[in-house]
């Protein structure tokens, strides 16, 4: 598919603090593209520059064929955005607010219908103070909607939900994308990319260290799966170490652990039945997206500590 965003060296620093440091990514038309690293990592500063909300002190970012910074005006009105602090005033309804929003648009979306489909029916009259966790995340995702456009960038989308209502808003983000918008999602959830995104830019201290979907990227983890069984007859290990997709072979009392790649369990299963050999307590563990996180940047996966703020910004 054709490139929609293209972010080409791109650098910032806020006085002797840098909190980008030679970034560069492609987003593809229709997909969901995630922006994966701790708080901190340069993840906010990097959409804020593609957004056109922030300079660069050097690189280039192309957006539907607009600079962020030159072309604002015409990019504003086909990108969507939500802010990661995009609170409303609590008094504010939710017909008042799409109102508003809408009439910055040339082609804005019907209401109604988006109200509809982002399951706020029936809360036009409804003051902002008075949503839910969840609500206020469906009515940022209207906002973002509301001018029909072509790209909406998401940051932080369901950072303080519940699991339940974080679960539904990644149903809205997937409809989104059914609806025919490509989707940029900043986030810290390895559960929350895994889900949803296509492909991820992992980011750590300013730099993308890995591009690619999230399957690709557990897959680089080293050792791949890992087959967990205790066999039914003793058997030398050089009958599995000799496979080509076996990388390794440990045992723990009667417990034998094997790591492998791609098709692995297959041949591991196939030459044990061939022996006469019965896996018992069989078990498979797939490598996680939080997996390759630690490996790819040597960190504790994102969440796990307290949160540090990016240079020249308040703390997230």
């Amino acid at each position: 598919m054709p490139a929609v965003i293209e972010v080409r060296n791109l650098h910032k620093k806020y006085g002797a603090d840098v909190a980008v440091e030679d970034v560069s990514f492609t987003v593809r038309q229709g997909e969901i593209f995630g922006i994966l690293g701790p708080n901190g990592a340069g993840k906010t500063t990097t959409v804020e520059c593609v957004e056109g909300l922030r300079t660069p002190d050097r690189g280039e970012i192309d957006v539907l064929g607009l600079d962020p910074r030159r072309d604002r005006a015409e990019l504003t009105q086909r990108l969507g955005v939500q802010l990661q602090d995009g609170r409303l005033p609590d008094k504010l309804t939710v017909g008042e607010a799409l109102r508003l929003y809408r009439s910055f648009y040339r082609r804005p979306a019907d209401s109604p219908a988006l109200m509809d489909a982002l399951g706020l029916a029936g809360r036009h009259r409804t003051r902002y103070a008075d949503l839910s966790g969840g609500q206020k995340q469906r009515l940022s995702i209207a906002l973002a909607l509301i001018g029909s456009p072509e790209v909406a960038v998401l940051d932080e989308l369901t950072t303080g939900l519940d699991p339940q209502a974080r679960r539904d808003t990644w149903g809205l983000i997937q409809d989104v994308r059914d609806r025919g918008v490509t989707i940029v999602l900043v986030t810290h959830f390895m559960e929350e990319a895994e889900r949803l995104c296509d492909r991820v830019a992992v980011i750590d201290r300013g730099r993308v260290v890995a591009v690619d979907s999230p399957t690709a990227l557990t897959e680089q983890v080293h050792g791949g799966r890992r087959i967990q069984f205790r066999p039914s007859v003793p058997f030398e290990d050089g009958l599995l170490t000799c496979l080509p997709d076996v990388t390794g072979l440990t045992r723990r009392g009667d417990l034998v652990v094997v790591t492998g790649t791609g098709d692995a369990l297959n041949a591991v299963t196939s030459v044990l039945a061939r022996n006469s050999i019965v896996a018992e307590h069989l078990r498979v563990d797939q490598p996680s997206l939080e997996d390759a996180f630690v490996a790819l940047t040597g960190n504790p996966p994102p969440g796990t500590g307290p949160a540090v703020a990016e240079p020249g910004t308040e703390p997230r």
